[in-house]
């Protein structure tokens, strides 16, 4: 027996010594790059289409004039539609395919708060099937299509307007009912747990369902590059059952509530680039329907990628979930640079047994973090404190190399189930996480396969 003792621990260590350099080093060598060759962004025709030309005028709310614009460049094959420098007040845009939303530098698109300038469209809400309002600007069922240039989209959401329906407050608005999402979104969930037809699902006006600022729904060939989104009623920007999205270079400057930067929700090929995230949410949170509606679609996001990103305040750097329920696979994440003392978690991922689903696959490297509140990777199996149901999600294969952070409360926080095992194959290789506060350093529970290679907590190997 004690020999026995001493070869398995020397075993281990072989094992060890004897592993590749990377764990992840196959999958970055050549998955990677046949995802990245998938993403390509749109090109469109060099026509012009000014805004004025078709009556836009600072002083009024331009909506119509600038939605003619874009029916008149998507009917003559496609171009640019362009806002000139200047603030334009406007209500919902709907783009259409091959036209390109092009705001010049000084140019800012100031959307109204007049919820009649919002007509009920097909969306989602918080990974929930409903006609509501129409995000600011939307799209249905188009191919190629962009918003460009260094202009500004502004919300114009404040506590006197938009952001006021999360609480249940009297609104000017509404004087016969509440308008707050405290009244309609427990009633869309009852909807969807009922799996009410999603035509009878109609949210609008005295639901206090806030809108996104940009969501294309079921497009393809997406670009958003240069623009800076400011003040959004809810999430920036939320491309749903998409395919082929570029977003590039975009400024995220959002401090209001469910602020969240870009959240592609069961999309596939996503390239996320050289953006800058300053939220009141999660920076980037992937989703790909909530409970009963995203098993129904059962449409995963996938082929993910963020890169050359900087992540300041939020609830996560990368999030995944927690409308989450059908599922994620292949999100790859390098080259970023995260922290702030508003930061919570860098890499997170968060579903419950009633959300279920499962993410596989989740890649990153080369990430310096300067602090964060809570963990470097935080796993939640008991998201909003449910612990048992009929769906136990799966997180697994998620890989960490090459990072490094300077404060945190824990390096690693998996808050699984003690009854069941919910994640397997984690991966740390080259990390180094110092300033850790919490005695224990980690915190794991209902895991199993967590391996650390080369790497150090407050300078030791464990």
């Amino acid at each position: 027996m004690k020999k026995l003792k001493l070869f398995l621990p020397l075993a281990a260590l072989l094992a060890v010594a004897c592993a590749p350099q990377s764990p992840s080093e196959k999958a970055w060598a050549e998955v990677y790059p046949a995802i990245e060759a998938k993403i390509v962004a749109p090109t469109f025709p060099e026509a012009t289409f000014d805004i004025r030309d078709f009556g836009a005028k600072q002083e009024v709310a331009s909506h119509d004039a600038i939605n003619a614009a874009i029916k008149a460049c998507n009917e003559a094959g496609g171009g640019h539609v362009i806002v000139p420098a200047g603030i334009w007040l406007t209500g919902a845009l709907t783009l259409l395919s091959n036209v390109d939303l092009h705001l010049e530098e000084g140019a800012t698109l100031l959307f109204s708060d007049n919820l009649d300038h919002y007509p009920l469209v097909r969306t989602r809400w918080e990974g929930m099937d409903c006609i509501n309002y129409s995000p600011m600007i939307y799209a249905f069922q188009q191919e190629n299509i962009a918003v460009t240039g260094l202009g500004t989209l502004d919300g114009g959401a404040s506590l006197k307007n938009w952001w006021s329906m999360v609480w249940n407050v009297e609104t000017d608005w509404e004087k016969e009912r509440r308008n707050t999402q405290r009244y309609g979104r427990p009633l869309l969930q009852v909807w969807m747990d009922e799996k009410k037809p999603i035509e009878e699902r109609v949210m609008g006006h005295g639901y206090g369902m806030r809108p996104q600022l940009v969501s294309p729904f079921e497009c393809k060939n997406i670009l958003i590059e240069g623009v800076t989104m400011i003040r959004s009623p809810f999430w920036n920007l939320h491309p749903v059952f998409c395919e082929n999205i570029t977003v590039r270079d975009v400024k995220f400057n959002n401090d209001g509530p469910n602020g969240d930067g870009c959240d592609p929700e069961s999309c596939n090929y996503v390239l996320i680039e050289d953006c800058y995230f300053n939220t009141g949410d999660d920076c980037i949170a992937i989703k790909s329907g909530r409970n009963n509606d995203g098993r129904a679609w059962s449409l995963p996001s996938r082929n993910i990628i963020v890169r050359n990103c900087q992540m300041k305040d939020g609830h996560a750097g990368v999030a995944i979930g927690s409308e989450i329920s059908g599922s994620c696979y292949n999100v790859w994440m390098e080259d970023c640079q995260i922290g702030s003392p508003e930061m919570d978690r860098p890499f997170r991922i968060k579903s419950n047994a009633i959300r279920g689903g499962v993410v596989s696959g989740f890649y990153i490297r080369n990430i310096d973090i300067s602090e964060c509140k809570q963990a470097v990777l935080k796993l939640e199996l008991k998201y909003e404190k449910v612990t048992t149901g009929p769906y136990y999600p799966l997180f697994e294969n998620i890989l960490l190399e090459n990072i490094t952070c300077q404060k945190s409360r824990y390096g690693i926080w998996i808050d699984g189930l003690e009854d069941h095992v919910c994640v397997k194959n984690v991966i740390l290789n080259n990390c180094h996480f110092n300033g850790i506060t919490d005695e224990k350093v980690n915190s794991i529970v209902g895991a199993e396969g967590i391996s650390f290679h080369n790497s150090t907590f407050n300078g030791k190997q464990l």
